[in-house]
């Protein structure tokens, strides 16, 4: 039976009366995402019509997900807002926190040893406040969402930005900071703007060694990385009738890295043999009694260039395998033309590791298929050139795996096991020899491939593809090699060939599980304490930003001016640095360290405007808040793309940064900056970011800050002459108050 079964059925229960009204206000057919949007209105049914791209709506989601490494922030904010219950069901999945090194036992223990003091604080604060605590090693939250907790049509968010995994469950699924979440906690309304719509079109069906995994590796090459934003991706046609549920979930999940606000598909067979495989019959009894409301209407998908904003087609049977990469997930390459584009590139052709994994693809099916690969090698006396690493995505999926043998075929083959954990893909990977720096090449399954997000090695380059293409390149340890095409010479000298991947769907002897990993929160926690020790070096309990002075902005001075791409991995890094994640003055040391400066072209290097020196980005800025004065950081296009980390606002709110302005912002970064009181600014001309000088400082006119109207700066140079240019925002009158507030916490606690 599900997880809060009730709650669906209420949910379903109001379903088909909001349809309705949404349907008769727009006056058309609807899509899913807005059948799911206009059903979760925050005042209940609709009465107006939303303005794709520009209204701001407020919104009611149905439940609430956490990962160790954000949760501590969203509930260190969580317990300032006076609350003794989470007003939303709430869960919190201990998955960030393990190191991938040696293999699962090993790892789980060390990472028990080291981070005991974060889990208990984790735990604790879940039975104090009603959340459910899923243990570490109990696996990826994206995953175990899935598995539990995500229904078609319902509408979640997640302090993780790939919380839009459950999209393939016909959810729509939002990844966000942690203060939005604290907000929906608290029973407060959820405020988006509400996005544009791409439909994508999918005929045919998958087959060979193509797989789910190339359909979202097609789109980011299409889209590229900033061509989602602010939008909703909705697939549909007969070729995503034809994809398994986790299929689907692989697609969603790595929308993430083409700035999508959320992907999602219609409910179908393939959803249903899902739910009920996993337990949820009674999920899937209820969804069939409304599934005409559970997809977009006929008339949407008959026309679809009528009903999106944009509209993408792929045929599934023409699509061709591919490898994107290296440094930016949109550089899409079919496999079999990597080979010549490498070589012009100098990229590295031989392939040191083949890992799979991480929240993208770890399902059964996904082993399965990398398993059929990894059984052929071992019949067929061909050894992996690479070596090889897997993170199953959950103990249900691990449980089940070894009981069908897939655990033994891969460790047959000398692969190393870890941790049902996110483990390299986050960083978490202590690899060795990665601290030389020495230019290699990885393939792996994961969704994103950044300069140093795997091992923190700036010259790793890493390529995604789907598992049964990381296993074949593994196994070739040649980023050229086509199994489809190609040939291999086994240990008795003689040539082979690798057939097609096989799979299964679903385990055939059903899923099963000794200890899953979850812990019921009390039913009154109002006795549970919540320890943090003064003197810890991993936590520390928060201090309220202090309020707008409601004087204007004088003289703040230029802390940095990024080149080039700018992630939340640039801003805040993982690996490492996932200690201090519920420390904010501790973390603040790893501010903007990775991000390029625009004068030097040198990383933790900028000038010291107190002192003409050249120090680190920490370091100056800790010294001009010392001052009692405040800083500014240029960047340039899709500023924050990647991670929902809201670390990279709060470290530079913290560090007496007053505002961000950039020629463009990813959406959750731009809104986190938002919720901590920042100014999240683009310059209105976007080619005023090279009238920037390295000694500038900046006069911001904030006493005329309104909604829909450009923010006047005035700069300051050093030979006394000054510029004006104007900044645009997208600030609401709410979000202003969240400004004036000094965050929105502090907006929610004066109205406690």
């Amino acid at each position: 039976m599900a997880f809060d079964i009730d709650l669906i059925r209420k949910v379903y229960g109001t379903m088909a009366e909001r349809v309705e009204a949404a349907r008769n206000v727009l006056n058309k057919p609807l899509t899913l995402t807005e059948k799911i949007l206009y059903s979760h209105l925050w005042d209940g049914k609709a009465t107006e019509a939303f303005e794709r791209g520009k209204s701001y709506v407020d919104f009611a989601p149905d439940r609430i997900a956490c990962q160790d490494a954000t949760a501590q922030m969203a509930l260190l904010q969580f317990m300032q807002a006076g609350k003794s219950k989470v007003a939303v069901p709430t869960t919190v999945h201990c998955d960030h926190l393990i190191q991938a090194k040696i293999g699962a036992d090993q790892d789980l223990q060390d990472a028990l040893n080291k981070s005991n003091e974060v889990f208990k604080f984790l735990e604790s604060v879940s039975n104090k406040y009603g959340i459910g605590f899923w243990k570490p090693g109990a696996g990826i939250i994206h995953q175990v969402v899935l598995e539990n907790y995500a229904f078609p049509g319902g509408m979640m968010i997640g302090t993780d930005s790939h919380t839009v995994n459950a999209g393939g469950l016909g959810m729509v699924a939002i990844g966000v900071g942690g203060a939005d979440a604290v907000d929906v906690m608290a029973g407060m309304a959820w405020e988006l703007k509400f996005p544009k719509l791409i439909g994508v079109k999918l005929t045919g069906k998958l087959s060979g060694w193509t797989a789910p995994k190339d359909v979202i590796l097609k789109v980011a090459g299409i889209l590229t990385v900033k061509g989602g934003t602010g939008c909703i991706l909705e697939y549909f046609g007969e070729g995503a009738k034809s994809l398994s549920c986790t299929g689907k979930g692989t697609i969603c999940n790595m929308g993430a890295e083409i700035g999508a606000t959320t992907s999602t598909f219609g409910y179908d067979e393939s959803m249903e043999r899902y739910l009920r495989a996993t337990d949820r019959a009674d999920v899937a009894d209820a969804a069939n009694a409304i599934h005409q409301h559970l997809t977009g209407d006929a008339e949407v998908y008959a026309n679809p260039e009528q009903y999106f904003d944009q509209v993408i087609e792929i045929n599934l049977s023409e699509l061709k395998p591919h490898l994107n990469g290296p440094f930016t997930p949109d550089l899409a390459t079919p496999v079999g033309e990597l080979g010549p584009k490498a070589e012009a590139n100098g990229w590295p052709m031989d392939v040191e590791w083949g890992l799979i994994g991480s929240c993208t693809n770890s399902s059964y099916e996904d082993l399965s298929r990398a398993a059929s690969i990894a059984k052929q090698a071992v019949d067929k006396k061909l050894k992996t050139k690479a070596e090889f690493g897997i993170n199953p995505g959950s103990e249900q999926v691990r449980y089940t795996a070894e009981r069908d043998g897939l655990i033994q075929v891969f460790e047959d083959l000398g692969a190393r096991v870890f941790t049902n954990a996110c483990g390299p893909c986050i960083g978490q990977w202590e690899r060795a020899g990665a601290g030389k720096q020495e230019k290699n090449t990885i393939v792996h399954s994961f969704n994103r491939n950044f300069s140093k997000r795997a091992d923190g090695n700036p010259n790793t380059h890493a390529f995604v593809g789907s598992p049964e293409m990381v296993a074949a390149i593994a196994i070739s340890g040649r980023l050229d090699f086509n199994p489809a095409t190609d040939k291999l010479i086994n240990e008795d000298g003689q040539e082979v060939m690798l057939d097609e991947p096989t799979g299964m769907e679903l385990p055939p002897k059903g899923f099963a599980v000794d200890d899953r990993g979850y812990i019921e929160p009390k039913a009154d926690g109002s006795d549970v304490e919540v320890i943090v020790a003064p003197d810890s070096k991993r936590l520390q309990l928060l201090e309220p930003f202090q309020p707008w002075d409601g004087k204007d902005i004088k003289g703040a001075k230029l802390l940095i001016k990024v080149a080039g791409k700018c992630t939340t991995d640039h801003i805040s890094m993982a690996g490492p640095w996932l200690t201090y994640r519920g420390h904010l003055d501790n973390i603040s040391n790893n501010m903007l360290i990775g991000a390029v400066n625009a004068f030097n072209g040198k990383t933790d290097e900028v000038r010291n405007p107190m002192t003409g020196d050249y120090e680190s980005v920490p370091k100056v800025a800790r010294m001009i808040k010392a001052a009692g004065e405040y800083s500014i950081v240029i960047g340039e296009e899709n500023y924050g793309e990647g991670s929902s980390r809201e670390h990279a606002a709060m470290e530079p709110r913290h560090l007496a940064v007053r505002a961000v302005l950039v020629k463009s912002f990813a959406r959750i970064h731009e809104t986190n900056l938002k919720k901590q009181g920042m100014l999240a600014l683009t310059f209105a001309n976007p080619a005023d970011y090279d009238k920037i000088r390295e000694d500038d400082t900046f006069d911001l006119e904030v006493t005329n800050f309104k909604p829909n109207q450009p923010l006047n700066i005035t700069i300051h140079h050093s030979d006394g002459s000054s510029e004006k240019i104007q900044a645009n925002h997208t600030y609401n009158q709410s979000q202003i108050e969240w400004f004036e507030a000094g965050s929105a916490l502090n907006l929610i606690k004066k109205k406690q």
